[in-house]
């Protein structure tokens, strides 16, 4: 298989004059690279067949179709153009999708919205891609309503996805219906490299960063994908990870929406409920992360589920105990990784064929796409050597929205800087030993201290504070926050929590809180973390 002989430096020429080859229906036909046109392929082959399974209620493409058509007239008709930005906060649902297409076909760029965020984090994130509409559901009607006088949200483009709306929204089925199912006049030509998404991510500086992808990156992520999920129409897959992030849309679901699969979409994650559903739908696919294949081992138990159905167990997005690996050998069931992250999605894939013999590893390069580890300097280390992990090809980003200099320093040479430490074996295969540095996952979740760190130093009665990830059995990683109080205050961990909990999302609110007298520090005066995690 081609992943074996990777580092043949013969075969490795080959696959570079196959990329370059190939690189001119990239440019020239970018047509072929927008993932709206899927749909519109697969619902004229075949019509009938199921895309997507929501709540036990399925659509197929030419449905699917029909409305992302519907979208996309009316979205040109309220003034929405290419380039655009526009901005979605939804649960998992199907209108997710609809809008999703729907930009795509008109060359908007979406925005998805981390839903667990706090209203100043939306507000912000809103006002840096300066999104002019919005797409929510009724959940967030409050949250919305706080912040719509302070967003550059155009007025008459504020759309409610539910039952429920207020005299300043519209309507978001009365707005689709608006539209006719014609197929848009698209009133400019189509380019490949133009950006589609903007994904935004917790950054080092304490702001969100949005990544920028293109739809000529989305088209290799998804190829890659595919070959390793060895997708056909007759593939189902139950997708429960938040479609916002780039492993719910991007690793999940778009690869069987590309060859005519069938996406069994789930509000949120449920143990008990995605075992039924595998059962009841014979899908012959799970990705979910480390954490909630923990609850599955937790509160399920196995052999009470018929899931002979399922051909392939994956799972990324966090460090996956050997522990939990080997509990799931022991049951049979053989969960391979992946590795990536928001600015390049999937980096490395492990075959299914290797999971037993590479337990532990995070797989090989993607096929298209360069992976290497190398030193400070910049330079590969041999096999074995430990390393920041960096790609090339074309499955990076374009970069940061608005920021050319953290792109410059992100993105050098053709080749992204992941921060992320890992090590290569001699056969190629990659292992991850340690992500970047200060940031810890919890519940499949990244986390930068430094956003939380920010909103706590607001607080005029903290002197100074870190926050470090620590171990924890339901999440994996959770915060701790090392407070310093200012003299003659009284403050509680109470404190520390409801100052949070009201300004930052939950799951970046620092489970555990330690008052101390000071932080230890070097001699240049900065915070030596790695000591207030021993």
């Amino acid at each position: 298989m081609f992943w074996v002989h990777y580092l043949d430096k013969s075969h490795k020429r080959c696959l570079n004059f196959t990329l370059v080859m190939t690189n001119p229906i990239v440019e020239n036909q970018g047509l072929r690279l927008n993932a709206s046109d899927w749909i519109k392929k697969w619902s004229i082959i075949l019509p009938k067949k199921v895309a997507i399974i929501f709540n036990d209620y399925s659509v197929t493409y030419a449905t699917l179709n029909q409305r992302v058509n519907q979208l996309c007239n009316a979205l040109l008709k309220s003034g929405v153009k290419k380039g655009d930005r526009v901005a979605v906060l939804l649960y998992n649902c199907l209108e997710f999708f609809e809008i999703f297409f729907a930009c795509c076909r008109i060359e908007a760029v979406f925005v998805p919205l981390n839903f667990r965020l706090a209203g100043p984090e939306i507000e912000y994130i809103i006002n840096d891609c300066t999104a002019e509409t919005l797409f929510f559901s009724m959940e967030f009607l409050e949250k919305i309503g706080d912040i719509k006088s302070k967003i550059p949200v155009n007025g008459k483009r504020f759309f409610c996805v539910g039952p429920r709306s207020e005299t300043w929204t519209t309507d978001y089925d009365t707005f689709l219906a608006s539209g006719s199912v014609r197929e848009p006049d698209i009133p400019f030509e189509r380019d490949a490299e133009s950006p589609h998404v903007i994904m935004y991510t917790s950054g080092t500086t304490g702001f969100p960063k949005g990544a920028v992808f293109t739809h000529r990156k989305t088209f290799f992520n998804i190829l890659n994908a595919n070959i390793y999920y060895h997708v056909t129409p007759k593939d189902k897959i139950v997708v429960s990870r938040p479609l916002f992030h780039s492993g719910g849309l991007l690793v999940d679901s778009l690869p069987f929406l590309y060859k005519g699969g069938t996406v069994i979409l789930k509000r949120r994650f449920d143990p008990e409920e995605l075992l039924n559903t595998v059962q009841k739908y014979h899908a012959t696919v799970i990705e979910t992360s480390a954490t909630m294949y923990r609850f599955i081992l937790d509160q399920c138990a196995l052999e009470d589920y018929d899931l002979s159905s399922v051909k392939l167990y994956y799972t990324g997005g966090e460090v996956v105990p050997l522990s939990l690996l080997k509990a799931y050998l022991d049951r049979g069931i053989v969960i391979t990784q992946l590795f990536g992250q928001t600015e390049t999605s999937t980096v490395t894939w492990l075959p299914a064929e290797y999971g037993r013999e590479k337990l532990g590893s995070v797989g090989l390069p993607v096929f298209h796409g360069e992976v290497k580890v190398v030193d400070k300097e910049g330079r590969e280390v041999p096999p074995d050597q430990i390393g920041e992990v960096i790609v090339s090809g074309p499955i990076l980003m374009s970069g940061y929205w608005g920021n050319p200099e953290l792109t410059s320093k992100t993105i050098r040479d053709g080749w992204l800087y992941t921060g992320d430490v890992g090590r290569r074996d001699e056969e190629g295969f990659f292992y991850i030993l340690d992500r970047r540095k200060n940031m810890y996952i919890s519940g499949g979740e990244n986390v930068y201290p430094a956003e939380v760190e920010k909103i706590l130093y607001e607080n005029s009665k903290i002197k100074e504070v870190a926050i470090v990830g620590v171990p924890d059995d339901t999440w994996g990683e959770v915060g701790k926050a090392f407070i310093v109080p200012r003299e003659n205050v009284k403050l509680t961990k109470d404190d520390i929590l409801k100052w949070c909990t009201e300004r930052v999302a939950k799951y970046k609110v620092p489970k555990h809180v330690e008052f101390v007298d000071k932080l230890p520090k070097n001699a240049a005066g900065k915070v030596m973390k790695h000591l207030l995690k021993t």
